[in-house]
């Protein structure tokens, strides 16, 4: 019997070590001319360098995620298979509770001044990509709306977020309008033309819903390029005009925020005032999912999104539950735009590409599909982290001082995606929480619930 135990006990390690040799092997020899050779053209001509550390890294790399891969799955294989004998064995790390989001509201209202506190030379740099992930997260709560809820794969979601931004633009600079009367009016806009998507995509499921949502991005963004009298083309439009502090200008001269408040000027007042502006609207948009699920129109989506002809059979209206969610979810992707454009005071169609959406709709699948702390979760992950991968100096010493991260951005980034969803298949927060409690509140498992499939 001893001799049975330790033999079972010694699978999950040998067939770890097993896969963990082939994949190395493979990435060895898919790497060695991709990575080890690297041809630079020099003025005597064509060049061929050689990266052995990084090519030693990056299959060494591969193996061990392999071979972490493979024991841990062969391992939850053996706990399930006890757990199905009766035998008793730990239960896994509970799900991430209520207090985590009251931790991380903390966390965002505390930021900008410990920024300043602790890194006074880069208060700028961090400020500015901590308004950039705020931003993707309230991108990812206003799709996880359309996706995560009701169940309809939208990859053409970044056509609200262009048509919010170039909403408020032409407001703006036309009509001589401030930021507090162009951005509801932005959202108003962004919603209208989420009714008139989600129109044609009523009798749509599935892979053909997403190809209609992923032309209709596209249509928005060649329309903005080439409707030049109306959007400027792509050359743009500038001078947009910043937010203000009930009429204060955060400027320089006298009357600025600066002068009024009795502060010496300094840039990053006006940085601070952006990001709790995005802060304010990305609570905003998350309160009002969290109390929209609660209501019928929530429970609708979630209906909607297990099954859509017992949603019919129930006397549920499909068409009024898709219409809605495709009109908050670009109203909310309206508001991000809005945003955008002040911030950057300039907007062009190279800024809204299919790319924006396929990032905004892997925060959401990453995350986990109707988690609203996991979109936060994949958007600290995935842009703070890409982003932060510029700044790692390090990576020259180990590399060589010709070395440059930001090269391998999208490399990094999709075996992130890889990684990740090879761990978490249903994304990093795999718990749901019912919108409707009897008796008793309980999660339930993510493996229960339709994800996205456009039903």
């Amino acid at each position: 019997m001893s001799t049975v135990q330790s033999q079972a006990a010694e699978t999950p390690l040998v067939a770890a070590l097993k896969d963990a040799l082939a994949a190395t092997l493979i990435s060895a020899a898919l790497f060695l001319f991709l990575i080890a050779f690297y041809t630079k053209i020099e003025p005597g001509g064509l060049i061929i360098t050689q990266r052995w550390g990084l090519f030693f890294t990056i299959v060494a790399t591969v193996g061990v995620f392999r071979f972490l891969r493979t024991f841990l799955a062969e391992t939850h294989f053996q706990l399930s298979a006890a757990r199905a004998g009766g035998i008793a064995v730990p239960q896994p790390i509970a799900a991430i509770g209520h207090n985590a989001g009251w931790i991380l509201l903390v966390i965002g209202l505390t930021l900008p001044f410990v920024i300043l506190i602790f890194f006074p030379q880069q208060d700028r740099q961090y400020l500015d990509l901590a308004i950039l992930i705020m931003t993707y997260i309230m991108l990812g709560w206003g799709l996880n709306i359309v996706v995560g809820l009701a169940g309809l794969l939208d990859l053409g979601y970044v056509a609200f977020y262009a048509v919010g931004a170039y909403s408020f633009a032409l407001l703006a600079t036309n009509f001589d309008l401030g930021f507090w009367i162009c951005l509801p009016l932005a959202g108003i806009l962004s919603a209208f033309w989420g009714v008139i998507l989600g129109f044609p995509v009523l009798r749509l499921r599935g892979d053909y819903l997403a190809i209609v949502t992923l032309a209709f991005g596209e249509i928005i963004r060649i329309v903005l390029l080439n409707w030049y009298e109306f959007t400027n083309g792509p050359d743009g439009i500038s001078g947009i005009p910043k937010p203000t502090l009930f009429g204060i200008e955060f400027k320089r001269s006298a009357g600025g925020f600066a002068d009024v408040f009795g502060l010496s000027y300094d840039s990053i007042h006006r940085f601070i005032f952006l990001y709790y502006i995005i802060l304010v609207l990305a609570l905003v948009t998350n309160f009002v999912t969290m109390r929209l699920r609660r209501l019928p129109v929530g429970r609708a989506w979630e209906a909607l999104r297990e099954d859509e002809i017992a949603c019919r059979s129930l006397g549920i209206n499909t068409t009024n539950t898709k219409l809605t969610a495709f009109a908050i979810g670009a109203m909310f992707g309206g508001f991000a735009g809005s945003f955008f454009a002040t911030r950057q005071g300039f907007i062009s169609p190279e800024s809204f590409t299919f790319i924006e959406s396929a990032i905004i709709l892997a925060i959401v699948v990453l995350g986990g599909l109707g988690s609203q702390i996991g979109v936060v979760i994949a958007s600290v992950v995935m842009i703070g982290g890409i982003e932060m991968l510029r700044n790692l100096g390090f990576l020259n010493v180990i590399f060589g001082d010709g070395f440059d991260p930001g090269q391998f951005r999208m490399l990094i980034f999709g075996l992130a995606m890889v990684i990740i969803m090879v761990w978490k298949p249903r994304g990093l927060i795999t718990s749901r929480e019912p919108s409707a409690v009897l008796k008793e509140r309980k999660a339930i498992g993510a493996d229960l619930v339709a994800q996205g499939e456009g039903h």
